[in-house]
């Protein structure tokens, strides 16, 4: 009998041992449940924040996207590859809205150029930052900050070219300075031309002025105001980037805007005409000579070069001045994307790309070794008329003025952070892509 009440009591001991566990093991699972669930909570709460201007300024939350389903349509691409890219155009697509708003501030980047700064100089709407490109047909990954300076490592990366060469290179730099802070190493006497050192990756990155990408003398100051003609000799590289040329591993190379202006032209040192110079006994020829000229003659030098290099062929930029040009008391007030078809190419533009797309098929005729590939930006620019400082060029220009007041306008140039920041995921897809 006492062996049957120990057995008894073994086995009830044994029942209230095996429950003890189950619901230590319950309790455990609704305790990482808890805790995945708060960890997530208080993460997504941290990504949805305010974005911090100067001082105490702040900006509101990312706008929800007008299409919920939207981003369902977009998923995570893990891999790094860009699905889709080689049977798709990457240049053309759309502006779709984007929740997570900029990947920085202009409070956490210090490499931000003043008249790019657009919160900083008090302009009030925000809803420019919440876009991104969005291809047709294919999946456009975020730059990876992080990828790229390890796909850099021990290499040089120059950008060559105008204003909008050193607009992109600043965006580059205030998202890879997420990861690395780079030391800037040398700069000119105007500081258009600058070099950045990332000492963790050995990666030297630099932004070359060199507007025509010719050998040309211009007389003008830094807001644009002329006291003469420039001179520009269409037979002649300027030296400024040619004698760098052999320090770079990759080169995002471009004209542009500059070709529009009055120009005397030279060739062998002997006047052959000129652009919007109004001179007596002097032929006048379109800036489309000029520019042809120029780009053939850069991308054949690149592509006969013995120095192989990778190289981006960026085109041209549309502006968005309206009534008026930058000097006219033109303006770009408008605060959203255009959808594809709602506006026009302007004549301009339609004529220095179809320069810019001939003179680069016949280049590729030439490719000796190195790599060039379209960086078409220009399309996917005209649709962002909301996307350029405007007025806020200048620190809160409208203080102590009425709002009707005349203020030179920026409708060239990318606020930062904003559209131009969209160039690096596709800068990034092209090099991906080999």
């Amino acid at each position: 009998m006492k062996n049957m009440k120990l057995t008894m009591n073994n086995t009830q001991l044994l029942l209230n041992q095996k429950h003890y566990q189950v619901y230590i093991k319950i309790a455990i699972c609704l305790l990482v449940i808890w805790f995945t669930y708060h960890f997530y909570s208080s993460t997504s709460i941290q990504f949805s924040s305010v974005i911090v201007t100067n001082g105490d300024h702040k900006l509101p939350p990312p706008l929800p996207p007008a299409n919920p389903t939207l981003f369902d349509q977009f998923p995570v691409n893990n891999t790094g590859i860009p699905q889709g890219s080689l049977e798709c155009d990457i240049f053309t697509g759309e502006w779709v809205r984007d929740r997570a708003g900029p990947r920085y501030t202009n409070n956490s980047c210090n490499t931000i150029e003043h008249h790019q700064n657009c919160m900083y100089n008090g302009r009030p709407d925000t809803d420019y930052i919440y876009w991104r490109w969005s291809p047709f047909g294919c999946e456009l990954p975020t730059f990876d900050a992080k990828l790229f300076l390890q796909y850099m490592r021990n290499k040089s990366m120059a950008f060559i070219g105008d204003s909008i060469s050193r607009n992109h290179v600043q965006s580059l730099l205030c998202i890879l300075s997420q990861v690395e802070e780079a030391i800037e190493v040398y700069h000119d006497e105007e500081y258009r031309s600058k070099r950045w050192f990332f000492g963790s990756y050995n990666f030297t990155l630099s932004v070359i002025w060199s507007p025509f990408l010719l050998k040309a003398d211009i007389f003008e100051d830094n807001d644009g105001h002329s006291s003469g003609a420039i001179e520009l000799h269409l037979d002649e590289l300027d030296s400024v980037w040619v004698n760098e040329f052999t320090n770079f591993n990759y080169i995002m190379i471009s004209g542009g805007k500059w070709f529009l202006k009055t120009a005397v032209y030279y060739d062998n040192n002997t006047l052959i005409g000129c652009h919007s110079c109004n001179k007596e006994n002097v032929t006048e020829i379109e800036f489309n000579y000029a520019y042809r000229k120029a780009i053939r003659a850069v991308l054949d030098f690149i592509m006969k070069s013995d120095h192989k290099v990778y190289t981006f062929f960026r085109t041209t930029t549309p502006d968005h001045f309206e009534n008026g040009e930058w000097n006219t008391g033109g303006y770009c007030n408008r605060t959203g994307p255009f959808k594809s078809g709602e506006v026009n190419m302007r004549d301009v533009d339609k004529t220095m790309r179809d320069v810019e797309l001939e003179e680069f098929e016949n280049a590729k005729e030439l490719m000796n070794g190195s790599v060039l590939r379209l960086f078409d930006t220009t399309r996917l620019s005209l649709l962002r008329p909301d996307g350029h400082p405007g007025p806020y060029r200048a620190f809160h220009p409208f203080d102590g003025k009425d709002r009707n007041a005349k203020v030179q306008n920026d409708c060239l140039h990318w606020c930062l952070p904003g559209p131009i920041d969209s160039w690096n995921d596709l800068m990034m897809n092209l090099l991906l892509q080999g």
